[in-house]
């Protein structure tokens, strides 16, 4: 790189700080994973793979937590399985081949749809951040590490991934931003408070506790600046 590409570079980056840069990049981006019947059936099989092995994950403690709980206790699971559903939503617009942009579909249930998935997604891709790294030696050190440790962070991550799409086609309200908070603080209690925490080679304590909550809180913030709003009503 020559000292006159090095601005550009930087002056390009600097630029993704404007709001309409933003957009305009993910709608492109949106575009391109999920604007084909091809490409949005790529990312459909992956997410389904995911909840698959979610689902595998969450299934042999299942028993122990209350059959209506399940919902707030198979965090991963649950928050895949509302991305695919916001995924499923695109499918009629896709094959009639409208821009997932421009011409999904909205309305006030897509809206909550649309936030509680982004905030569960963003809030469990980033929780094994923190979970899986205050045990980091229990993790590396098991015999399948490769799986109980780059495997999930990787994983999760693309949950991150997947939902920053959602905001180029999706939209919010004070409604929707008010239950994500409300059912993202009420997970943590539970989890936390309850003892219904996903399964972890250690037994958690206050610190994962608060770290939960703060990224639980950072999530709904970020689906509030990140989303159009619906309407003003909420």
């Amino acid at each position: 790189m020559t000292r006159s590409d090095a601005p550009d570079g930087l002056r390009s980056l600097g630029r993704l700080r404007r709001a309409p840069v933003r957009r305009r990049v993910r709608e492109a981006v949106a575009e391109e994973l999920l604007g084909t019947p091809r490409s949005l059936g790529v990312v459909l099989a992956f997410v389904a793979f995911m909840l698959a092995v979610g689902a595998g994950y969450y299934a042999p403690t299942a028993g122990d937590v209350p059959v209506p709980l399940w919902p707030l206790y198979a965090d991963s699971a649950v928050a895949v399985a509302l991305g695919g559903a916001v995924l499923l939503t695109l499918v009629p617009t896709v094959l009639s081949g409208g821009s997932v942009a421009a011409d999904a579909p909205a309305s006030r249930p897509l809206a909550y749809l649309h936030t509680l998935a982004f905030v569960w997604l963003v809030t469990f891709g980033l929780w094994p951040l923190v979970s899986l790294n205050l045990a980091f030696s229990q993790y590396v050190a098991a015999p399948d590490a490769w799986i109980y440790y780059w495997g999930v962070l990787g994983t999760h991550l693309c949950f991150v991934g997947l939902a920053l799409l959602f905001p180029a086609f999706g939209r919010t309200s004070r409604g929707a931003l008010g239950l994500a908070l409300v059912l993202a603080v009420g997970n943590v209690a539970l989890d936390y408070g309850v003892g219904y925490h996903p399964p972890l080679l250690y037994e958690p304590g206050p610190l994962l506790a608060g770290a939960t909550l703060a990224i639980a809180v950072f999530s709904v913030w970020l689906a509030w600046r990140s989303f159009p709003r619906l309407d003003e009503t909420g």
